[in-house]
């Protein structure tokens, strides 16, 4: 398989103004290279780097050092470190997508919609209206349909979480960041929503997942990769 990120000795140091100016290594000499269709599954204990790792890739930070090269059906191979702002737009609207641990959406847009938003901020091939394709997946994730089109503080912190990657998945990217999608479910919704996110590496995408759930972590990942302060323990 090809590679669909490489990273090399990433580096990332935080300057905290609040504290006299103290200097602090979030990342350390990162490298690590995610093939397609592969699943690669985050471990390592808070303040490891694991949050920081995904958003360097995401752009959400910007690296102190080193390179993160996202082969780019679209743009080709793009370093994520000095990609244009432009640059990484395009990417995030065409192939790639976080899913951060809790959700995030304007407090009266019915979970329906915020759904199927994610289906349509990105072209994809599906026939199915969004809103259509939106309570389908919804309904696979155990969620009441009479509920589709509640608002976000109507659902319970699990349910909130199944909307979030619900939302993340539905457009099908090609690569997926993707922070404790099952931290709070139970077993048989656990293993729905394992399910589904099995479900875009089976269609070719690649997905980099943050995991402290061993069933999770064994069922989804071709390997593991651990952060101990920063560092990849190897």
């Amino acid at each position: 398989m090809k590679p669909i990120l490489e990273i090399e000795h990433l580096r990332k140091e935080f300057l905290l103004h609040n504290l006299r100016r103290k200097r602090i290594l979030a990342l350390d000499d990162i490298s690590l290279t995610i093939r397609e269709g592969e699943v690669i599954g985050l471990v390592g204990k808070s303040g490891s780097g694991k949050s920081t790792l995904m958003k360097c890739i995401y752009r959400t930070y910007l690296s102190s050092t080193g390179s993160i090269k996202y082969h780019s059906r679209t743009l080709g191979a793009t370093d994520l470190v000095t990609a244009t702002d432009h640059e990484v737009l395009a990417l995030r609207k065409l192939e790639i997508t976080y899913c951060p641990q809790f959700l995030i959406a304007i407090p009266r847009v019915p979970a329906v919609e915020i759904v199927a938003a994610g289906l349509r901020e990105r072209k994809t091939g599906h026939t199915f209206s969004p809103i259509h394709l939106a309570k389908e997946y919804l309904l696979r994730m155990g969620l009441p349909g009479e509920l589709t089109d509640a608002y976000p503080a109507t659902f319970s912190g699990g349910e909130q979480q199944r909307i979030n990657v619900a939302r993340a998945i539905i457009s099908q990217p090609r690569f997926l960041l993707i922070d404790e999608p099952t931290a709070s479910l139970d077993l048989q919704t656990k293993n729905t929503v394992i399910d589904m996110i099995l479900e875009l590496r089976e269609n070719g995408s690649s997905v980099l997942l943050i995991s402290h759930d061993e069933h999770t972590l064994h069922r989804m990942c071709d390997r593991v990769v651990e952060l101990v302060n920063g560092k990849t323990n190897s």
